[in-house]
């Protein structure tokens, strides 16, 4: 049975696919190939309110409502290990425990912001798990599942992505991972 269009808010929720100019070029990619794509909403925001505090303040939004995407990486023989870890805004990713383990690596850690930026073809604060690069590992926490209408960055500052939580667990590679948010 196929869902509405995630609505949050006062936000103004348009169909995803249908406005590829408010998405970074990787997520309009996916989203083009991506069985899912119809139950995902843009809603277009100031870029200067792209971060989850700001966001959440200017537009009246529950804290709750919002998933971050954060990108750690580490090393194991030579071989550098990156993942994207989706966690609700209100918890932080375990990256010195979970994360660590989870890449099999001695120490893990946020992979500098240029280069996020660079290997994700996404701005900075618009980072999001679709369209992420194929080699990346993609852990969202089981958590975020239970979002009724999860905000997420859309590849750009200027907007952001609508679905219902439980969708990104039918990203291409997601791995639910309980307990990855603290």
């Amino acid at each position: 049975m196929a869902r509405s269009l995630p609505q949050l808010g006062a936000l103004r929720s348009l169909p995803a696919v249908d406005h590829p100019g408010l998405l970074g070029a990787p997520v309009a990619s996916a989203l083009a190939e991506w069985a899912h794509a119809d139950q995902v909403a843009v809603v277009e925001i100031d870029p200067e309110l792209a971060d989850t505090a700001a966001m959440i303040e200017e537009y009246s939004l529950p804290i709750a409502a919002s998933a971050n995407c954060v990108i750690v990486a580490g090393r194991r023989n030579g071989e550098e290990r990156v993942a994207a870890c989706v966690v609700r805004a209100d918890t932080r990713a375990d990256v010195n425990n979970l994360v660590k383990r989870t890449l099999d690596v001695r120490k893990a850690s946020f992979l500098p912001m240029d280069r996020a930026v660079e290997q994700s073809g996404m701005e900075y604060g618009g980072i999001t798990p679709v369209g992420l690069p194929e080699a990346w590992r993609l852990l969202v926490d089981a958590s975020v599942l239970e979002i009724p209408v999860a905000i997420i960055g859309s590849g750009v500052r200027r907007s952001k992505l609508l679905l219902h939580g439980d969708t990104l667990a039918e990203l291409p590679g997601a791995e639910v991972v309980a307990g990855l948010g603290r």
